[in-house]
Parts: C-alpha cells; sequence; structure tokens
C-alpha cells in the first residue's frame, strides 16, 4: 500500500504538457498559456491624460499667478490630438492623447474657464495627472508567464495589449465511466434497490472546472465482459478515462480484472489515505487511467487529490494543487494511525470545527464543508486547540 505522498508523486510523474493550439482571445477565458507572453508594444501605448482637464506646458506659466491663456482645441479619444502651441492650452479629457509639446494636465476643477481662456490660480506640479506610455509594461516585457490560467483580469491585459489570439494549452479529454447494477439517472422512476448517480456529475463537474473537455460515458453493470468492453471503447481519444467504483475486492468489483484485460497497465491500487484506500492508477499508451472507489466522499476526494492535479499538469499549469493552511481546532478529533486523513469541517476566521458525519458514503459533508482537515498518517488524532493543516474546498 503507498503513502499518500507516493501515490501523488507516481501519479504526477512523466507527465507531457499537452500540445499548443492558437485560440481567439474571446475563447481564452480559462484556458492555460503556452508560452510566456512578452509585451510587443508598450503599455499604455502611448501618454494620455489621467483626468478631465488642460493639458499645459508648466514654463508658460511663468512668473507670479494667476495665469490666463488661450484654449487653442481639445483632445479627446478617438480622434486626432492637436500640436499645443507654446503659452496655449489644450482642453483634454480622461483617456485621450497628450498633445505634443504638454508636460502637465491640471484638472478641471482647479481652472477657471473664461470664454476661449483658461486662468490657473496655482501652478500645478510638473507631470501632474499624465500616465506615461510603457509605464505598465515596456516593450518587450513579460506580461504573463507560461503555465497561467487565463481569468477575467488577465483578459482586460490581454486585451489591453491588443492580441487577437493565444497560444494555449489543448484542453485535456476526459472521459468518465461509472460502473453498478444499482445506478439509474437522477430523477428517474426508481426502481427497487436502485440510486441515483451522482458521482459521475460530480467528478464531471470538477474535471471542467479544472479546464477539461468531459464525456460521460454510457454506465456499466457489474458485469466483467460487459464492463472490459466498456473500457476498451472509453479508453479511444481520451487523455483521462476516470472509472467510478469497482475498484475494491468484492465479488461484483470488476474494474481492476476489466482494466487488465483492456490492456491497461496498472501500477498500484491501495493508497493509504482516508477516505479512499482503493484507487487505481494505470496507462495505455499516453492515455491515463484513475480508477476511483464507489463511495461518494471517497471518490470525490480521491479525484480531488490526485485526478485535478494531473489535469492541471497535463495542461502545464504553474500551480497544479492548492495551498495548504494553518487552522485551530475548536474540538477534539481521533483517528486510527495508519492513513493519511481526511476531514470535512466548517471554517469560522481560522476556527475549524469538524462535521459530525465523517462517512464516506455521505453526499452531506462535502456540500456542508468548508475545508478538508489533513492529518498525517501516523497521528492518532488531534486535540481542541490544536493548529491543524486543511485544504480550502473551492481551491481543490
Amino acid at each position: 500500500m503507498l503513502s499518500f505522498d507516493e501515490a501523488r508523486e507516481k501519479i504526477m510523474h512523466g507527465i507531457a504538457c499537452l500540445d499548443t493550439e492558437k485560440v481567439p482571445l474571446s475563447e481564452a477565458s480559462g484556458r492555460v498559456l503556452g508560452a510566456q507572453l512578452t509585451a510587443q508594444s508598450p503599455l499604455p501605448p502611448r501618454n494620455y491624460s489621467a483626468m478631465d482637464g488642460y493639458a499645459l506646458r508648466l514654463a508658460d506659466l511663468s512668473g507670479e499667478g494667476p495665469w490666463s491663456l488661450p484654449v487653442i482645441g481639445e483632445s479627446r479619444t478617438g480622434h486626432p490630438t492637436p500640436t499645443l502651441s507654446p503659452a496655449s492650452v489644450v482642453r483634454i479629457f480622461t483617456g485621450a492623447t497628450l498633445p505634443a509639446g504638454a508636460d502637465t494636465v491640471e484638472m478641471q476643477e482647479n481652472v477657471t474657464r473664461r470664454g476661449d481662456n483658461a486662468s490657473f490660480e496655482q501652478r500645478p506640479k510638473l507631470g501632474r495627472h499624465i500616465r506615461r506610455a510603457g509605464e505598465d509594461l515596456a516593450t518587450g516585457s513579460v506580461a504573463l508567464e507560461a503555465g497561467t490560467r487565463i481569468g477575467p483580469f488577465a483578459l482586460s491585459l490581454l486585451g489591453a495589449l491588443d492580441l487577437g489570439e493565444l497560444e494555449v494549452r489543448r484542453l485535456p479529454r476526459v472521459h468518465i465511466l461509472a460502473t453498478g447494477d444499482e445506478l439509474r439517472d437522477p430523477g428517474s422512476p426508481a426502481t427497487p434497490g436502485s440510486i441515483p448517480e451522482s458521482n459521475g456529475l460530480t467528478i464531471a463537474a470538477l474535471a471542467k472546472q479544472a479546464g477539461a473537455e468531459v464525456t460521460r460515458w454510457p454506465r456499466s453493470g457489474d458485469d466483467r465482459d460487459a464492463t472490459t468492453e466498456a473500457v476498451k471503447s472509453a479508453l479511444k481519444d481520451c487523455d483521462l478515462l476516470v472509472t467510478i467504483g469497482g475498484v475494491s475486492v468484492g465479488d461484483h468489483d470488476h474494474v481492476r480484472p476489466a482494466l487488465e484485460a483492456a490492456g491497461v497497465n496498472l501500477e498500484f491500487w491501495k493508497v493509504a489515505i482516508k477516505p479512499g484506500k482503493p484507487l487505481v492508477l494505470g496507462n495505455s499508451g499516453a492515455t491515463r487511467v484513475l480508477g476511483l472507489p464507489g463511495n461518494p466522499v471517497s471518490a470525490m476526494i480521491t479525484f480531488a487529490l490526485f485526478g485535478l492535479p494531473l489535469l492541471r499538469a497535463l495542461q502545464g499549469c504553474s500551480r497544479i494543487s492548492p495551498s495548504l493552511l494553518r487552522g485551530t481546532l475548536t474540538c477534539s478529533m481521533t483517528q486510527k494511525p495508519g492513513r493519511h486523513g481526511f476531514y470535512a469541517a466548517r471554517l469560522d476566521g481560522d476556527q475549524l470545527t469538524p462535521l459530525s458525519n465523517q462517512s464516506s458514503g455521505s453526499t452531506v459533508n462535502l456540500a456542508w464543508a468548508d475545508v478538508l482537515i489533513q492529518l498525517p498518517a501516523e497521528a492518532d488524532g488531534a486535540n481542541a486547540g490544536d493548529a491543524v493543516d486543511y485544504l480550502r474546498i473551492a481551491e481543490l
């Protein structure tokens, strides 16, 4: 049986990033940059005004004030910019290009307009209210590193850099195969002994959240031959096959032998974690295979801990795992040493309260939890007031 760290190392070993492709900027949200991105022009691209006001040459306000200078034109966005003549000013608006010859902008609240003249009671500071070309990014400077997942604010930067398309990693293709005679679609008519199949929904949602293209394969019943054929079919044209259920040692657990019969090379199938001890990692050529246990919490936690980092690594993400944080227990908790434990808990400030129901078959605890408390395999528990590690569920 592998330790948690050994299993993670095996899963991440030898992962090669997927190929890159170019996509329009409008379709780049959520994608991962395939190469470092440098500014091909300065940002901002020109000097412009940060205020509505008047552009001037400060040297024209000589001697003692007040001063009055003629307004010879205006500069506004999307229109030609006049050149500033000596001893004059240009009316300017926020975002408009600074006229040639101007070195200062005074905000309109500090200027009195009298006909075609602008009066200044006080001398403004040199360079005031001007955004300089390249003050955000100089030409050739790094805008975003390879491995960055593009979010809304990164899109704003990329749009400002005038990029029409981006080189990003191809989306990983994930096929999900749930197994079990008892499974039926949620909302469908119930039959004796049946249960609605929710694990596939959850794993698909997690995979999509990590940037994958997901296909949920038709479910397989508890039959070895049928499961083998389903595995063979689901292995085609995907980067990761995720099976759910049937990986333990029961009489009707057929996934492991079905994977072997389908030609999958299995690397391990037990990990010292709780929940989620039965877990299969394998490969069929370039396709990775992850066999999850069927209990809901076990399936969700094992996929979050092992499947999501794998998907991020395939995309070349600079960050593949969430940050491990520290909090304080509000009550004691126990565990049997020997397995790395993950426990659903609520978070209030830095205070951690484990949920009373930690059953691996429950669909309630993770839905109500904020975090997963993490206890090392050698620990027999922790006391109220102890500092313990945790992971935010929203960041898994």
